[in-house]
């Protein structure tokens, strides 16, 4: 009979054939030589392969946990095929179909002539990739944003025009960097010029208006966002819940507004503090260099107090770098990207110093404890260094528990003494702020029917960032449609299960052993890891042992 782990490294292989640059990038071999295929042919096989898995993962009765992250990532995989993104969506750095390969081809390090050479091969075959993705775009009925589709043409302009093609630095000082000069020059450019002209020729002109930017607008576009909202939170909340969530939690952080803020501006209110902080010049950087420096010494602090909070930390450190400047424009302010298990790249954040000196300093630091340490890097490296978990379980895109954790981190850190101050602290605030106004934004966009305009003016009025950063945020929501759910949802759910942990154990409930189990078992949908929570609860009482950990 199939057991969970033969059924979770099926599931993964399905993963990986979605998104084979993924594989690359992770140091998993076998996929270095493809790209993903974009074709609708192609998304309804790998579909009819993860419902076969999902159906056969329910007559598995060993290892619940693994069985439950098989059916779940089945899933996820049915619902992103269903959505049909790859039809409609152009500039944003994580779901556009080409976007993400000139923001993740440049991340490859390959490590011997034979991923050099497959390398090359994955570039050879990018032409036939956007002649597969030209037809699939101009044959749907799903209308894209117009002025998302007008950003895609100016993105791919300066790529262009930029003499220094990013697609060259996996290649970059190795024998076959002059082969890979002349294959971009020959081949990859013009088929990049032949999509980019087919958009400013035949989408731009029926591109949606900016009044209907939702999933709502397009054809089962109600029903494909409450699956993804499901999809993303592993919750059964429907949109309007987590619209109503949302309005309420934006109520209960004006109080800490006020009470943060009044140590550091005097009496005010929640908007005078907001108002404050995006007023304020010396709460500008005055420097990209600025940035980065100060981004490497807080993740620098966060690990040097791990230890007191963490029973295991990751053996590898955090890197920090700088967005490459083709990708800035459109890419968020910040990022991580994972380790390689092969080693050839550490888990790095990405700071984004483009228009610096229109960016807020006051959240950097959060932003750092979220992406770096102890939010994105613990968890990912930590999960890659469990040698005896099936590989699915250590990569699992479950979205809920990976930004719910990191946004955790966020509120961990002031509990760690890390933050410097209160005007870092009211950094923090504004993340909250952020994160809840996206349960009401993106709910609203895509159920609820609002305009773009509506989106803007709700950040505006109760997110404390700049109009560069609003207009990406919007923009990002628009085209990755319920991923900007999974953070509060995420991290409300982990704080509930903390509270019940203390709650049932009392003086037993060890914070090292309770964050050391929420990672030791790599991600998970939220249902699960309230199970596990619970289990270990119930070890620790039974056996009166402090701290034991089981998964």
């Amino acid at each position: 009979m199939t057991t969970a782990r033969e059924l979770a490294d099926e599931m993964l292989t399905l993963v990986l054939d979605d998104d084979p640059v993924m594989a690359t990038l992770l140091g998993i071999p076998g996929w270095d030589d493809r790209l993903p295929d974009p074709s609708a042919e192609g998304g309804r096989a790998l579909r009819a392969r993860a419902e076969d898995v999902a159906r056969r993962a329910r007559a598995v009765d060993d290892d619940p946990v693994t069985r439950a992250v098989v059916v779940q990532q089945a899933w996820s995989l049915v619902h992103r095929l269903d959505a049909n993104l790859v039809e409609h969506t152009h500039a944003e750095g994580l779901t556009a179909p080409l976007a993400v390969l000139l923001g993740a081809l440049p991340l490859i390090r390959p490590t011997d002539d034979g991923a050099r050479q497959a390398y090359l091969t994955r570039l050879s075959s990018l032409p036939g990739y956007l002649d597969v993705l030209t037809r699939r775009q101009r044959e749907s009925t799903r209308r894209p944003l117009r002025h998302l589709v007008e950003a895609a043409v100016h993105r791919l302009d300066r790529y262009l025009t930029d003499d220094e093609d990013p697609l060259g630095t996996p290649l970059h000082g190795s024998p076959h960097a002059a082969e890979c000069a002349r294959l971009l020059h020959e081949t990859v450019r013009p088929a990049i010029t032949r999509y980019r002209d087919f958009l400013r020729a035949e989408v731009v002109d029926r591109g949606r208006g900016e009044d209907r930017p939702g999933l709502c607008w397009l054809p089962d576009g109600d029903l494909i966002y409450t699956d993804l909202v499901r999809m993303y939170t592993t919750t059964g909340h429907t949109p309007e819940e987590l619209h109503r969530i949302g309005l309420n939690l934006i109520e209960e952080l004006d109080r800490e507004y006020e009470e943060i803020g009044g140590r550091v501006f005097g009496p005010t209110t929640a908007a005078g503090v907001r108002a404050r902080l995006m007023a304020d010049p010396e709460l500008r950087w005055s420097s990209p260099e600025e940035m980065v420096t100060l981004a490497a010494r807080t993740i620098a602090r966060a690990e040097e107090a791990a230890e007191a909070w963490f029973g295991t930390v990751p053996r590898a450190r955090c890197a920090v770098e700088v967005v490459p400047g083709a990708e800035a424009p459109n890419a968020p302010l910040a990022y991580y990207v994972d380790p390689a298990m092969d080693g050839s790249r550490p888990g790095t954040y990405f700071v984004n110093t483009h228009q610096s000196g229109l960016r807020e300093r006051f959240s950097a630091e959060s932003t750092a404890f979220h992406e770096g340490v102890p939010g994105h890097h613990f968890q990912i490296a930590l999960a890659q260094e469990v040698d005896d978990l099936p590989l699915l379980r250590r990569f699992a895109g479950i979205e809920a528990y990976l930004e719910g954790w990191a946004l955790y981190a966020e509120r961990l850190a002031d509990e760690m003494g890390l933050y410097s101050d209160d005007v870092a602290r009211l950094g923090m605030l504004s993340g909250d702020s952020l994160r809840a106004a996206r349960l009401v934004v993106d709910t609203g966009l895509h159920a609820l029917r609002w305009t773009r305009q509506q989106a803007v003016d709700y950040l505006r009025a109760n997110a404390v960032m700049p109009d560069v950063d609003i207009f990406s945020e919007v923009d990002r929501y628009i085209e990755n449609p319920a991923q900007a759910l999974s953070y509060m949802v995420g991290r409300l759910e982990i704080q509930r299960l903390r509270g019940e942990a203390e709650r049932r154990l009392g003086d037993r409930f060890d914070i090292r052993a309770f964050h050391d189990l929420v990672l030791g078992g790599g991600p998970l949908p939220m249902a699960v890891l309230a199970d596990v929570v619970d289990d270990w609860c119930d070890s620790v009482l039974a056996v009166g042992v402090r701290g034991v950990v089981e998964d």
